[in-house]
C-alpha cells in the first residue's frame, strides 16, 4: 500500500463558476469529488480549499463581476456559499463521501491560537474520514483583513497540516515563462527559486482574485514548510490523481533546504502584516548574524496598531525586511517604551516584564528562499520616537 499522505487541494472561481451565467460547472464538480473521494479510500487525508461563494452569488445581488463593490461581494458570498456547499455535499454523498464546511478569515490564520484551533479541528476531522472544505469568509472580510486569494489560503492550510503536497488546479497547464498566448512561451515543468519567476506573473482571471503571481508567493510559502506544490490544469477526469501519478503536464515547485520547526514556519509565512518595526543597520547586521533580539534602544521607528503576540515586520534602515519576530509589547507600549528609554519598564507600562520588544526566541531571520514584503510606503503613518 502506498504511504499515507496528507494532501491539500486548491480550486478557483473559474473552475467552479461558469464566467458568463455565474452558474455551477457541476461536470468539473464531480469529476473532482469522485476523484478526491477514490484517493480518500487508498488512504489519503484531502482537504479542499475552494473559491467560488462570491461568483455564485452574485446573480442574487444582480451584479457582475467587473462592476461589484466590497459590500456586494460580501452579500454575494453570504448568498453563494450555501449554494457551493450543498453542491459538494450532494455530489460527495454519491460517493459515500463525508465533508465539513470551515469558513475563515485572515486573523483567524494569523493569530498562534486560532491557528492552532483550527488545525485541531482538521484533524479530529481526518479520524473519522470527513474531508474539510476551507473558503475564506468573505462575508465578513474587508480589504484589511481578507486573505485576499485562496492561493496563499491553500499554502497555510498545507504549513498547518504538515501535508506532503499542495495541488493548486487552476485553467492554465502550469508555469510559463511568459504570458502563455505569447507563441514564444515555453513552460517550466519544476521551480527550485520561484523569486526568478516572478515577473512572468502578472495578470488575474475573471473570477478569481489571484493569477499565477500569487500561486508563486504560495509555492514559496509552501516549500519553505517543506511541502511541494503542484501547478496543474483543471481537468474533468481524475484532475488530481493525474498529476500526483505523474500522468500529464503540470510545474511542480521543490522543497528547498531544512525546513524550520512549526512556529518558524508560521513566523515566516504571513498573509498580512500586523505591524512594522525599522531598526539600525548595525542591529540588522547582528540579527542576521545569530541570536539577537530588539530592544527598545534598537527601534527606530514603528508602524501599525499591533497587540501583544502579534507577528512584526523587522527592516533596517534602507527598507530591506531581514526578519519577523512576535512582540512581546502592543503598538502604543512600544511606542511608549522607545520615546522612555532610560525610565525603568515599569514605570512605563505600569507592570513588571522583560525589557525585549522581541526576544531572540521569537525571531526568525528571512533568508533568501523568503519572498519579502516591501517596506511600508514613507506617507503612511510613523511614529519615530523622541
Amino acid at each position: 500500500m502506498p504511504k499515507k499522505k496528507k494532501i491539500v487541494v486548491k480550486i478557483g472561481s473559474s473552475l467552479l463558476a461558469n464566467s458568463e451565467e455565474l452558474t455551477l460547472r457541476y461536470a468539473f464538480m464531480s469529476g473532482l469529488i469522485s476523484d478526491l473521494a477514490q484517493l480518500q479510500k487508498e488512504g489519503h487525508d484531502i482537504i479542499l480549499t475552494s473559491s467560488g461563494s462570491v461568483a455564485l452569488g452574485l446573480n442574487m445581488v444582480g451584479k457582475r463581476p467587473e462592476d461589484a463593490g466590497i459590500m456586494d461581494k460580501q452579500a454575494a458570498a453570504a448568498c453563494g456559499q450555501p449554494l457551493l456547499m450543498n453542491a459538494y455535499r450532494q455530489i460527495a454523498s454519491e460517493h459515500n463521501m463525508h465533508v465539513a464546511q470551515m469558513l475563515v478569515t485572515a486573523e483567524d490564520m494569523e493569530e498562534r491560537r486560532r491557528f492552532l484551533n483550527i488545525k485541531n479541528t482538521m484533524l479530529r476531522l481526518f479520524k473519522s474520514d470527513i474531508m474539510p472544505i476551507i473558503n475564506e469568509n468573505d462575508s465578513v472580510a474587508t480589504r484589511d483583513l481578507r486573505v485576499g486569494d485562496n492561493d496563499r489560503l491553500s499554502a497555510k492550510i498545507a504549513q498547518m497540516v504538515e501535508a506532503d503536497v499542495l495541488v493548486i488546479l487552476t485553467s492554465v497547464e502550469g508555469l510559463y515563462d511568459r504570458d502563455p498566448s505569447d507563441a514564444d512561451a515555453k513552460f517550466i515543468s519544476e521551480v527550485e527559486d520561484v523569486s526568478a519567476h516572478l515577473e512572468s506573473t502578472t495578470g488575474i482571471s475573471e473570477l478569481g482574485s489571484g493569477g499565477m503571481l500569487t500561486k508563486m508567493q504560495a509555492a514559496n510559502m509552501a516549500q519553505n514548510a517543506g511541502v511541494e506544490t503542484i501547478i496543474a490544469s483543471g481537468i474533468i477526469e481524475r484532475p488530481v490523481s493525474s498529476v500526483l501519478k505523474n500522468e500529464r503536464r503540470f510545474t511542480r515547485c521543490l522543497v528547498t533546504g531544512e525546513t524550520a520547526s512549526p512556529l518558524k514556519v508560521w513566523l515566516s509565512n504571513r498573509l498580512q502584516v500586523s505591524g512594522t518595526l525599522v531598526v539600525s543597520d548595525a542591529l540588522a547586521n547582528a540579527i542576521i548574524a545569530g541570536d539577537c533580539g530588539i530592544s527598545r534602544e534598537d527601534v527606530i521607528s514603528i508602524q501599525g496598531d499591533f497587540t501583544k503576540g502579534d507577528v512584526l515586520h523587522v527592516y533596517n534602515e534602507q527598507g530591506t525586511e531581514v526578519a519577523r519576530g512576535l512582540t512581546n509589547f502592543s503598538s502604543d507600549e512600544t511606542m511608549l517604551l522607545a520615546r522612555h528609554r532610560d525610565m525603568p519598564v515599569e514605570d512605563v507600562i505600569g507592570y513588571k516584564t522583560r525589557s525585549d520588544i522581541i526576544g531572540a526566541e521569537n525571531i526568525l531571520v528571512l533568508e533568501e528562499n523568503h519572498l519579502p514584503i516591501d517596506a511600508p510606503e514613507k506617507d503612511q503613518k510613523i511614529v519615530v520616537p523622541m
